[in-house]
């Protein structure tokens, strides 16, 4: 993305829609962007338009929608609302429109405040395309209350059509919340903000708590609708190169002509201040094996200004930043290395989106015993900073973060505009200034100015956090026996309604399921639905351009892109011949690498140096299939880094020293920090427990595959627990870092490359500078090439862990991308959610997700299902999709939108430098730009009859593997299941 022309005034535009007037028109320089806003003049409606030559268009609508109780009403509603609407009366448009788009991004949103319906589109026609369907779903949703049944809750018999059997809650939102309070992260924040926020809308759950969600009626979703989703509560907001008045011509003529102004008043008042601190102690589920010794969690968490005062909140980061931005900060060092605690709670940093800003922190791994000693580390630390201060460099340092996070183009994960747009979201629906945040170098500037008070952040210190009172302690427990006690106070609230229910109250039930059911098995008329076709497709997969940077001692590759004044680098390293003892190594020696002592300097000082010249240095590992054979593996180590180009010369040499001399002789730093690991790793299961049992399953069918579950999957939680448990002595501490040093050592001495990207007015500086820095180095030894031996087996496993929903999985054997019938395979995988799993697994089993997907990297063909209240019956559904395949007749339509999905994801656009990093990576592994429009070509011609081919010749249900995470009840349900009958059953 290059740089737009800046405006050399705020004068209005010189076009403006007669629905709409002109507020202001503000330019970030830092961004290349004008930022514009506009108010509707009936209904007040805001309108913020941030103006680029990027052609990713991104669109949202936000209501501030503000719940009153835990029944979970805004997200179910967001859930209902994308059910049907006035002019697209079909009762899934949404899940529809994602097969019948190109899109780049499709979502919804449900905060604790706000609701935010965004999509992203590098196609104009289908841009429009989406931007009709959302306007009709936001302010002319159907409400139909069978999906409100579908998405909400509902009652139902474990045997619809039989009355005598168990009764059960049921509902998407249900499970989807289930599998979201399994995590005991997010059980800790609902619970401190439980106490923080003790009367405003932040003291409920707004995603919905499981005990509360079956309360909650149609009828009052159907008002919360009413007052919510109206155009003078919401907030438009867009990104991109479209022309506002045909934004608002669309607006005004899909929606906003049929409003008049709503005279109510949304918004979140302030919370009333306690007037001394509070200490409060609950208790979480425990399920898991082994005793619960020291797994409380003790938080600190204090109330501070609003968000809505960009003064007020860039105090507040720079406040954190100083506090927690790595381990040489005063705070982050204090909890890293104390004693009471294993790792720095998740909780610790700053959440800005609420009304009012939270600042928390804390330790996971204590005891609930210790809680006034972690309370007295906090404070006393604080007291310490407040009194002695920080070194003005590494203050400095916090700015210069916020500096480049500023400067920074992103968009490798969401699109960069809508980054932008969520970045902005709090100051808009709390009604401050959205623009103010988007620009932050004024204050910044400010900023600069008051640290060189040597008072400044000693009075900021006592300021926000000693002197605020309004601070609560919170100690979580374990409780083993509190799951158990949860699934009785259901089924004894089940029961209670089943003794009250007569003859005619269970015939609805059954009649309600058996409606439902026939709703969800009918074949939709999406003919009123917009649609986008493969015509609509470009015909070419574009490239870019990369160059040899000369006067280096190795191969180094360039990428000239439009960075905004940042400069990234990588240094590729191929692995090296390594035994099975070393290559378990590799997950600790990419995560520890760059936490660690380099250049004669211990970790304290390098973190510090990072911070202050870096946007900070990972290292990590990529081993992927060959393209022809997935049994032909290659590996690589990246080390990588990112500056702002006056900082590109401290950045390399920093990156060169982290290489060539980092320290593996401070223990206990290696201690702390494979007990954060640790700590990472617990906290992934109930939030990717999918993709976890996707790689278990798989992980017989390729060498790749069976490393990457083995270091970074279930098995490699497993590992890395025992790990922890087996480094108790100093000497068996010792003996692990002379085997990291050892694999260092050998990484040194491979082979490896560059890569710079950079953009145009940096490029002669930082070639310079990576000339200089990396022009002699040692010649490359080698011990021989990486390899892995061949495997290609079957596994049946049950995973048992704390968790109230389960994640099932299936795969099988296939091929990897150079094979002709890859492309059919990736194809099939959207063809059975889009016509079989999403309505088998979602909507009639209750399961937040599910799907199937074809990984070519490791030649395997995958089913999942998340956040899933089934598990036998899920793993029939995946074979039921396999005989819907070929016993009933379908339509190119289908084929046609599953390809629209492969195309989309295949040319999704990332960040300038992302696209840079894939590029040189791709064609790294043998996936050279050739090779990737063949495969590109290879699926738009992808037919009918190949799906139905490549079904019977890979996907044979007695030849797949099965991985199911679940909890004790379900692992015992499941040995009982006859595709399960034999699987090994392993614990975590």
């Amino acid at each position: 993305m290059n740089s737009i022309q800046m405006p050399a005034t705020r004068t209005a535009p010189a076009t403006v829609h007669p629905a709409f007037e002109w507020v202001r028109s503000e330019p970030i320089v830092a961004l290349g962007a004008v930022v514009e806003e506009y108010r509707h003049r009936v209904t007040g409606a805001q309108h913020f338009h941030i103006a680029t030559d990027n052609p990713e268009n991104v669109f949202l609508v936000a209501l501030r929608t503000v719940p009153g109780d835990s029944t979970g009403v805004a997200h179910i509603l967001e859930h209902t609302a994308l059910c049907g609407s006035e002019k697209y009366p079909v009762r899934d448009p949404f899940f529809m429109m994602t097969r019948r788009s190109l899109n780049t991004f499709m979502n919804a949103f449900t905060s604790n405040d706000w609701t935010a319906y965004p999509f992203a589109s590098q196609n104009r026609k289908d841009f429009f395309n989406l931007l009709d369907v959302y306007l009709d779903a936001v302010f002319f949703a159907r409400l139909d209350p069978y999906d409100f049944a579908q998405e909400g809750h509902r009652l139902e018999f474990a045997t619809p059509t039989d009355p005598s059997s168990p009764l059960q809650f049921k509902g998407v939102v249900y499970n989807e919340m289930k599998g979201a309070m399994s995590s005991i992260s997010s059980t800790l924040w609902q619970t401190l903000s439980k106490y923080l926020f003790p009367y405003t809308t932040y003291h409920y759950n707004s995603g919905g708590d499981p005990e509360h969600i079956p309360d909650l009626s149609y009828e009052g979703l159907r008002e919360f609708y009413r007052t919510h989703y109206h155009p003078s509560n919401a907030v438009f907001m867009s990104y991109g190169d479209l022309a506002v008045p045909e934004l608002h011509e669309r607006f005004e003529s899909r929606a906003l002509a049929r409003f008049e102004a709503l005279p109510v008043h949304i918004a979140v008042p302030d919370e009333k201040r306690y007037a001394a601190p509070v200490a409060v102690e609950e208790y979480y589920a425990w399920e898991e094996e082994g005793e619960p010794e020291e797994k409380s969690h003790i938080v600190l968490g204090w109330l501070l200004g609003r968000s809505t005062s960009l003064e007020d909140l860039l105090k507040a980061h720079l406040l954190n930043g100083i506090l927690l931005d790595n381990s040489a900060s005063p705070l982050q060092q204090a909890l890293e290395t104390t004693e009471l605690g294993s790792a720095p709670s998740p909780l610790c940093g700053l959440e800005d989106s609420n009304r009012e800003i939270v600042f928390s922190c804390g330790l996971e791994g204590s005891d609930g015993s210790r809680a006034q000693a972690v309370e007295a580390l906090v404070l006393d630390t604080l007291r310490d900073v407040a009194e002695n201060g920080v070194p003005i460099e590494q203050v400095r340092a916090v700015l210069h973060q916020l500096e480049l996070h500023q400067r920074e183009i992103g968009g490798d994960g969401y699109p960069f505009g809508l980054q932008l747009l969520l970045m902005a979201m709090s100051g808009a629906v709390h009604r401050g200034d959205p623009v103010a945040v988007l620009n932050l170098e004024p204050v910044l500037e400010k900023l600069h100015r008051d640290i060189e008070d040597p008072d400044y952040v000693k009075r900021l210190v006592r300021e926000l956090l000693l002197d605020n009172p309004h601070r609560v302690r919170l100690v979580m427990n374990p409780d083993t026996q509190l799951a158990s006690r949860r699934r009785a106070a259901e089924e004894q609230r089940l029961a209670a309604i089943r003794a009250a229910l007569d003859e005619d109250a269970s015939a609805r039930i059954v009649e309600t399921a058996a409606t439902l059911a026939e709703r969800q098995n009918q074949r939709p008329d999406d003919s009123c639905l917009p649609r986008v076709t493969i015509a609509d497709v470009p015909l070419e997969l574009p490239d870019i351009e990369s160059w040899q940077v000369e006067g280096v001692s190795q191969p180094a590759t360039a990428y000239t892109r439009g960075t905004n004044g940042i400069v990234y680098q990588q240094v590729i390293v191929d692995l090296p011949a390594l035994t099975p003892e070393q290559q378990e190594l590799l997950p600790y020696y990419g995560n520890f690498l760059s936490e660690l002592g380099s250049g004669g300097r211990d970790y304290l000082q390098t973190q510090a140096l990072q911070a202050a010249v870096s946007g900070g240095l990972n290292a990590y590992t990529t081993i992927r299939g060959g393209v022809a054979d997935e049994q032909q593996t290659r590996g690589v180590l990246v080390i990588s880094s990112k500056a702002l180009g006056r900082n590109a010369e401290s950045m390399f040499a920093l990156v060169r020293e982290t290489l060539d001399s980092a320290r593996f002789d401070e223990l206990q730093r290696l201690r702390e920090l494979l007990s954060q690991m640790r700590a990472r790793r617990d906290q992934s299961i109930t939030g990717s427990g999918h993709s976890l049992a996707m790689a278990a399953a798989s992980s017989r069918m390729s060498p790749s595959a069976l490393l990457g579950h083995t270091l970074s999957g279930l098995e490699g939680i497993r590992r890395t627990r025992a790990l922890e448990k087996s480094l108790q002595s100093d000497a068996e501490l010792a003996a692990f870092a002379a085997r990291l040093a050892e694999l260092h050592a050998l990484l040194r001495a491979a082979p490896r490359q560059l890569l710079l990207v950079t953009d145009a007015d940096h490029t002669a500086s930082t070639v310079g500078a990576l000339q200089a820095c990396w022009r002699d180095t040692p010649a490359a030894t080698t011990t021989g090439p990486f390899v892995l031996a061949p495997v290609r087996a079957g596994v049946r496993e049950i995973w048992q862990t704390s968790t109230q929903v389960n994640f099932c999985a299936k795969a099988y054997p296939t091929v990897p991308m150079g094979h002709p019938d890859a492309a059919a395979l990736t194809v099939l995988g959207g063809f059975l959610r889009n016509g079989f799993l999403h309505r088998a697994i979602r909507e009639q089993g209750g399961a937040y997700g599910g799907g199937a997907s074809h990984d070519a990297g490791i030649a395997a063909f995958r089913f999942f299902s998340y956040r899933d209240p089934r598990h036998g019956a899920t793993l029939e559904d995946f074979d039921a999709s396999l005989a819907w395949l070929q016993d009933t007749k379908h339509e190119w339509q289908q084929v046609e939108e599953a390809i629209l999905g492969v195309i989309s994801s295949l040319d999704k656009p990332a960040s300038p430098a992302g696209e840079a990093k894939k590029h040189f990576h791709e064609t790294l592994f043998g996936r050279h730009i050739a090779a990737r429009r063949e495969f590109r070509a290879q699926v738009l011609a992808v037919t009918l009859e190949d799906l139905l081919r490549v079904g019977v010749t890979y996907l044979d249900p007695a030849k797949a593997s099965i991985a199911v995470v679940t909890n004790a009840p379900g692992a015992g349900e499941l040995r009982r299941h006859a595709a399960l009958a034999d699987a090994e059953l392993k614990t975590l």
